[in-house]
Order: C-alpha cells, then structure tokens, then sequence
C-alpha cells in the first residue's frame, strides 16, 4: 500500500507520499480499507519530531479515518468484512489501510458520507472526554472554547449548544459569523479582543464554568480569571507553551481545577471506555442532526504537505480531510 512517511522531522516538504508493507490485523484489531482520514494539529507536531506516535503504533501520520473493514482477527466477533466505520486512531490514517483496535471503531452516522465521517471521531472523542466526562458540563452552563475555529472548535460548540449549554469562543474576526451561525452565543477575537473581560461581562460577572484549552502556559493565569465558581478548565493544547505559573490563591478562590489531557497515548482500554461513550451520548445527536462535521475542503492524500500547510496558517474552519 501507500501512506505519507516522514523521512526527516521538519517542514510540511518532509511528508512523502510512499509505498510500505500492508498491515496485519493484530489480536482484536480490523484492518480498515481507509476511504478518508482527516489532519489534526497533533500531525503537524508529530511532522516536526515533537509528538512520536506510541510503541506499537504506525508510524504514519493520521489519528482519525473512515472507511471499509476489509479483514478482522480471528478473534474480533462483533465486526464483520466491508462493513463502513470510523475510528479512532493512535497513528496511520494517513494510508490507503490501516489497522486498528475494535474497540475504537464507531458506526458511520445515518445519512452520512464516509468522507464526512472521517472529520469526528478525533475531536468528538476528546471534546466529549474532556467537557463532558471530565468537566461534567451541564444544561445551562458556560463553555468557553478557544480556537473556536477549528476542527475541535466548530465540534464544541455544537455539543455545548446540544447540551443546552451557553457557548464563547475566541477566534478570528473572519470566522466570527460563521461561528455564530453554528450556535455560538459570543466569539471574541483573540488578537484585539479581552476575552475575561468579555466573558465576565457576557455572564453578568459569572464566568465560564468550563473552559476548553489548547493555548496552554500563556492563557493559564487568563483562565483562570474567567473561570466561574465551582469551574473546571481543561488544557488539551500547548500551543501558547508548556510552562507557566500557576497562581493558587486564584484558583482557591475560584474552588476551581485544572485538568490537562492527551487522548493519543491513553491505553487501548481506555480509549475503548471514551469511544464507548461517544457513540451512546455523543453519535444520537450526530444521528439527529444536532452535530455535523465541519469540513473546509479536501485534499488528495498524496498532498499532506498542503493541508500541513494551510493546518499551520489557521485560515481554515473545521477539519481538513486527505483522500488517498
């Protein structure tokens, strides 16, 4: 088969599209023939050398696809030859098969292409395992999203809204109307904009009672600012740096927590607990309608260094899909 292969860590130029050895079904896995598999900022960290996949795992880019099971293991039961999924992956969606735990893998949602499908399951899985199952959102409350733009971003805000949840994100003014159409209560522009301010002043001095992070370091002490009584921020980014100081007299105060998650390198059984999850809270509303994907546009698999780059210009909205 082919899959893009990164011959050096560096720039989007270090993603080459080559042939390499077919995978095998392991002990309880599928191998799935992939139709599409979506790019994720996790990719382009991995391209520069920053983020290796976990032992045992491709060494391809690629943490989500859909597409055909063309083989199972002997013991893999509930699954079944030319049956359409999407999964979750630890690595390898960037190729033509790839093969995966069946604990990761979740139905295609009714009505759905399996091009569209290949755009969920990464950012429901951890929009959900962090908002809902970590910070146990609820009807009524505020979730402040950053890079409401984004793949996670635009899947956010549509679970919060679904949830009955008062949604703000930041983001750049250009994407402000698009984001609003989508169901944001209020998008802030984080380049000019004060978004504790503006938080605090949107909830009549409330704040946030969750906060969805993937800045990191340089929002920390920001966050917490905005964070509501009794609130709960989840980090799951660095992009704004992987060090900073955290003000405990701030967070007593706030009786808040800080939770900071990484969904690739969780063990198998326990992204099998979180896609479980996904599918029996988070696919009836995809089903109904309530949550669809979000795709900017899509590209030929072969020009991953493409949608690398345009990852990196943040000028898209939602995903980026790769057809091999």
């Amino acid at each position: 088969m082919h899959a893009i292969v990164i011959e050096k860590p560096g720039g989007p130029e270090a993603l080459v599209w080559a042939e390499v050895p077919d995978p095998e079904p392991g002990p309880g896995e599928v191998v799935v023939e992939v139709t599409a598999a979506a790019v994720n900022r996790a990719d382009v960290i991995q391209r520069q050398g920053h983020y290796p996949p976990p032992p045992g795992s491709p060494p391809y880019p690629g943490l989500e696809c859909s597409g055909v099971i063309a083989a199972t293991a002997p013991d893999v039961t509930d699954h079944h030859v030319g049956e359409r999924v999407c999964a979750l992956l630890a690595g390898g969606g960037y190729a033509e098969r790839v093969a995966v735990p069946a604990g990761q893998l979740l139905p295609v949602p009714q009505g759905m292409s399996l091009q569209e499908a290949a755009a969920l399951p990464e950012v429901a899985c951890t929009v959900w395992s962090n908002v809902v199952d970590i910070a146990r959102l609820r009807k009524g409350q505020t979730l402040l999203v950053h890079g409401g733009g984004g793949g996670i971003g635009t899947f956010a805000i549509q679970l919060g809204k679904a949830l009955g949840a008062t949604v703000i994100v930041t983001a750049r003014e250009a994407k402000h109307e698009q984001l609003l159409a989508l169901g944001a209560d209020l998008a802030v522009d984080y380049t000019i904009g004060d978004f504790v301010q503006a938080t605090r002043d949107f909830t009549e001095g409330h704040g946030a009672d969750v906060i969805l992070d993937i800045i990191g370091a340089k929002y920390l002490a920001r966050n917490i600012d905005a964070l509501a009584t009794d609130g709960h921020i989840v980090t799951i980014g660095m992009q704004g740096g992987r060090k900073g100081e955290l003000d405990f007299g701030a967070l007593m105060a706030k009786r808040g927590t800080v939770a900071a998650t990484t969904l690739r390198a969780r063990p198998v059984p326990d992204k099998a607990r979180i896609v479980r999850g996904v599918r029996d809270q988070v696919w009836p509303l995809v089903d109904a309608g309530a949550i669809r994907p979000i795709i900017d546009r899509t590209l030929p698999m072969r020009d991953a260094a493409d949608a690398h780059r345009l990852m990196e210009s943040s000028d898209h909205l939602g995903k980026i899909v790769l057809l091999p």
